[in-house]
């Protein structure tokens, strides 16, 4: 017979390690009690714990050889806390809204044991603590009733695996109906709550008594199955393969899968054509952007007719750069086409002519609209052509309250020529809301590099649409004079080509590679580059670009290295088994279009505000506030993945490479990488994984039938 469960009390004092999947979570618990008690480390499936909550925790004690006595939690739950200590941490926490550290301290100072009970039923009393007006003390009323309700709610989810940060967001989507929500269809869950995904809501249903072939589940499965692909990059899936990823993910016959198929499509969630099964918005998009460009590609020009050969004597004079004979029939291309395209790698001269183009038809007195995909990439074009440019979503102009950008097809841009850069990390969806804002009588220049990594988003835009020969498109090889002087160039193209680039370089060369085959000595390595080396020498800034999330040199690891290292102290709180600390750098993992802030924009914390539970972070010169509830859209970004770099560069960039990556060491990963570095790139780690990523050019292939598509509507 198993021992009896033994039982601890206490506040949690420090998360020191939280997994994101599995909620494994090693802590410290302070213990309820009298007089002087020590910390204890607690560990197990402790689904979003937060630092100041009260826990009752059932389990064993066992001692760890490496990191001695822990309590081992077999299963806990949130409580009120009883003592003065505990209710001064709790209220202190910044876990109840309106209140933080210095009133959490006068409130208790004032009554005690008390304290929960005036805040809960007499809350007219905190009105005789020093500072506590009327406003505030009903602002704690109300953030304490919600408290509440989310309390009651976190009881029921805790026994699901779900902790108090999702409570959170969940009783801010279904306020008091939130459980009967969750009883009826878990799946709503996953659909409507960002951080919670199919496998954690088909946990709760599985305790809560649905069946394994319940409609709710398998149409839910079928969905979570495409979401999934779309995640990786497809806008579509075969029918059979979306039947075969549902029915191993949901462990039941083929039949009932195909009847739920079936019923989706009749409710209009998905669609399916060609064998190809797309979430009906996707199809929506890739259908859309096809009849766009070929609408606009057939449409008639209505830019000036100019004499080319004296337009280009012209602007070379007006800029004193010479013009490559591949650089010319780019700039021609442009001006005698509806839509064209002009790739091409770094230092092949692409800047020169978007220059030059805007140059002359500014001269011709036209309207010409500069936007690329990221603040970062508008920012350059602005700064290389002296033009104003902006990213895609402030030229369309989103509005929060419409739900929708303000520039479509009942309104379009007003704009002669539309330069976009960065077009590699144009996604399907967002390429369709541009094109379908773009006026007829406008042309469009699609500018990027069709060789680095696709974009994050479903699709494949600017492969497709080179692949699909429905629109002129210039290739720029040649690399220029000045350029090729740089190494983080020269080797970026090596790679691209598939050559192991020049690693003995000179001391005064901005290319580095450092040798070093043992995971933790990368890291060691890395940290030292970050803290002292790079800063001494070059003062440049870092960022670390690592292939994946995962592992001891993954983004997640290097990330609490890194922050330990560079920023080890000041104003901390810890959201999702994370530590956001002032001065943090971070990175936005989803569009906000409500805040003005998207995927993959790197900010800086400015201050945290505990009693009002916000966090405020500055990106590019503005500030933008965030709830703590919705700190899960914030990743540190000391360390940030090379997809997530995309459209970004950096003064200086560190890559670790080593043969544990290689699920994800490719060419293109590498070339991407690269070409991020904007004065010094460093490699660390071993040759064969350098050598693994140069020689697999098996870029893996993405499901779309925008060329497809593209090529019909040409016929």
């Amino acid at each position: 017979m198993p021992d009896p469960l033994e039982t601890i009390a206490g506040s949690i004092e420090k998360i020191l390690f939280s997994n994101e999947e599995n909620h494994y979570t090693v802590a410290q618990l302070l213990p309820e009690g009298r007089g002087r008690v020590e910390p204890v480390i607690i560990v197990g499936n402790l689904a979003a714990l937060n630092i100041g909550e009260t826990v009752r925790a059932q389990g064993h004690w066992t001692n760890h050889k490496q990191f001695g006595r822990q309590f081992a939690v077999e299963k806990f739950e949130s409580v009120m806390p009883r003592s003065v200590v505990g209710i001064k941490k709790y209220l202190g926490s910044g876990l109840v809204k309106g209140i933080g550290p210095k009133f959490a301290d006068r409130i208790v100072e004032k009554f005690g044991e008390k304290t929960l009970e005036v805040i809960d039923q007499f809350s007219g009393k905190l009105r005789d603590v020093d500072g506590i007006g009327p406003e505030r003390a009903r602002k704690i009323k109300e953030a304490w009733t919600a408290q509440k309700s989310i309390r009651d709610i976190m009881i029921f989810l805790q026994g699901h695996g779900i902790g108090s940060s999702h409570a959170a967001k969940i009783f801010k989507q279904y306020g008091e109906n939130a459980i009967a929500v969750v009883r009826e269809n878990p799946y709503q869950l996953a659909r409507d709550i960002t951080g919670i995904g199919f496998r954690t809501a088909d946990g709760i249903a599985s305790k809560t008594g649905v069946a394994a072939d319940s409609i709710h589940r398998l149409k839910a499965g079928l969905i979570h199955a495409l979401e999934r692909a779309m995640d990786e990059g497809h806008t579509c899936l075969p029918r059979e393969e979306l039947l075969r990823s549902a029915r191993e993910l949901l462990t039941v016959e083929l039949k009932p899968v195909e009847s739920a198929l079936t019923l989706l499509t009749i409710a209009g969630e998905v669609v399916i054509e060609d064998e190809l099964v797309y979430l009906t918005g996707l199809c929506r998009a890739e259908r859309g952007t096809a009849t766009k460009l070929t609408e606009l590609r057939c449409a008639k020009l209505e830019l000036p007719a100019m004499d080319m050969e004296k337009a280009l004597v012209w602007v070379q004079q007006q800029t004193g750069i010479g013009l490559a004979a591949a650089q010319k029939q780019a700039i021609k291309t442009a001006l005698t086409s509806k839509v064209s395209v002009i790739t091409g790698g770094p230092g092949v001269g692409k800047t020169t002519i978007v220059n030059s183009i805007v140059r002359i038809l500014k001269a011709k007195k036209c309207d010409v609209l500069l936007a690329a995909p990221t603040g970062r990439a508008a920012k350059r074009m602005s700064e290389a052509t002296g033009a104003f440019s902006q990213t895609i979503h402030r030229l369309l102009k989103y509005e929060p309250h419409e739900g929708g950008f303000t520039y479509n097809e009942r309104r379009p841009l007003k704009g002669d020529l539309l330069i976009i850069d960065e077009t590699s990390m144009l996604d399907i969806r967002l390429a369709y809301h541009l094109l379908k804002a773009i006026p007829l009588s406008a042309s469009v220049v699609f500018v990027g590099d069709v060789d680095q990594l696709p974009s994050v988003g479903p699709g494949n835009f600017l492969r497709d649409l080179i692949e699909s020969d429905a629109v002129p498109v210039v290739r720029l090889t040649e690399i220029f004079r000045q350029a090729k002087q740089s190494f983080i160039i020269t080797n970026a193209h090596h790679v691209n080509h598939g050559n192991l680039p020049v690693l003995d370089a000179p001391e005064e060369s901005d290319f580095f590679f450092i040798q070093e085959e043992n995971p933790e000595k990368v890291v060691a390595t890395i940290k030292a580059l970050c803290r002292d080396r790079i800063p001494q020498k070059y003062g440049l800034e870092v960022q670390v670009l690592t292939p994946m999330h995962k592992g001891v040199c993954g983004a997640e690891n290097l990330n609490r290295e890194l922050q330990a290292a560079l920023n080890p102290t000041g104003p901390a709180m810890q959201r999702y088994g994370r530590t956001y600390r002032v001065g943090d750098r971070v990175m936005q993992i989803r569009n906000n279009y409500d805040k003005d802030v998207f995927n993959g924009d790197l900010a800086r914390i400015k201050r945290l505000d505990l009693v009002e539970q916000e966090v405020i972070v500055e990106l590019d010169g503005r500030e933008v506030t965030y709830d703590f509830t919705d700190m899960d859209e914030l990743l540190p970004a000391y360390a940030i993945t090379v997809h997530k770099s995309q459209g970004n560069e950096y003064p200086a960039v560190i890559v670790p490479l080593l043969t544990q990556h290689f699920v994800l060491l490719q060419r293109n990963l590498l070339y991407t990488a690269i070409t991020r570095g904007k004065r010094l790139v460093i490699l660390v780690g071993s040759k064969k994984a350098l050598a693994l990523a140069v020689r697999n050019n098996r870029t893996a292939a993405r499901y779309s039938r925008l060329a497809t598509l593209l090529r019909r509507n040409s016929h």
